[in-house]
């Protein structure tokens, strides 16, 4: 009974370490895909925000505010689905050197303009209509599934490149891949001039070129092991 046993536990091992050493050779590669993107559009990350003595008075006056800012972008075609709200905070502050209390409110907006040229024109009149606070832009295309794809489909086709080369001296060929992996993705924005923004905005002022969109680049790697023969 024993000997039946450990004929059936050996058996039962032998397809594990059948799996865990294949017979064949492999040669592992990394290939990298890069395309290149003008976007077209942009994503003002924005914030209302006011500070006073009532905690009252200074939510009032940011509601007011925010309600200006939205109404303002749907008169200017923006749709709800781009005025999206991140957050909404009123605050107690103590000032340690005057030994008093304010309240501060502030709401986080972002804003997606699908018209990457609205920028200017938009930003005139968020701040006409009270906005005072721009944390960050983001700028976006509207066909990154196809430019990912286009990457993807570059890095692998670098990656069989790759092992061409390194097989092609020791007088052997690259098979079928038999493994397959991405390890990283990245899509690397373009500078923008926030500081002539943050100017722009103290000023009011919307007549010079605050952005320069330039590309973005979309980076995609991938592993790849092919049968080496």
């Amino acid at each position: 009974m024993k000997k039946i046993l450990l004929i059936a536990a050996i058996f039962a091992v032998l397809p594990t370490i059948a799996q865990q050493n294949p017979d064949r050779s492999v040669v592992n590669v990394t290939g990298e895909g890069i395309v290149k993107v003008e976007p077209d559009e942009v994503i003002i990350k924005s914030r209302i925000e006011h500070e006073g003595p009532s905690a009252a008075m200074v939510k009032k006056k940011n509601d007011e505010v925010v309600d200006k800012v939205i109404s303002y972008l749907k008169s200017q075609g923006v749709e709800d689905r781009d005025i999206r709200t991140n957050y909404v905070n009123l605050n107690k502050r103590y000032d340690y050197n005057e030994k008093t209390y304010s309240y501060v409110a502030n709401q986080a907006i972002s804003i997606n303009l699908r018209d990457i040229e609205q920028y200017e024109k938009i930003m005139k009149g968020l701040l006409e209509n009270g906005l005072n606070r721009v944390d960050g832009i983001q700028f976006k295309s509207s066909e990154m599934d196809k430019y990912e794809k286009e990457a993807r489909k570059k890095a692998v086709l670098d990656a069989r490149n790759t092992a061409e080369e390194l097989a092609a001296p020791l007088g052997q060929e690259i098979g079928k891949a038999v493994s397959i992996s991405e390890t990283e993705y990245n899509s690397i924005q373009p500078m923008y001039r926030m500081e002539e923004a943050m100017v722009q905005m103290s000023d009011a002022k919307a007549d010079a070129q605050t952005i320069a969109p330039g590309e973005m680049e979309i980076k995609i790697r991938v592993n790849v092991a092919f049968e080496l023969k």
